[in-house]
């Protein structure tokens, strides 16, 4: 039996299996295209604020 899965970019049919090594995606340009919309942060992970920045000039350094 073979599954086949939606790409999450562009929506193409992708048969999971090693003749699809981009799986999810169905090429390398559409994983390309998630990992921009991940970097430009117009894809999230839901949780909570943080209440200070981990980077900012306020946390005392070791």
């Amino acid at each position: 039996m073979t599954t086949t899965v939606e790409c999450p970019t562009c929506k193409a049919p992708v048969t999971w299996d090693a003749s699809s090594p981009d799986r999810p995606f169905c090429s390398p340009r559409c994983r390309l295209i998630d990992l921009g919309a991940w970097a430009a942060e117009e894809h999230v992970i839901p949780g909570d604020e943080l209440e200070q920045d981990l980077f900012s000039e306020d946390v005392p350094r070791q």
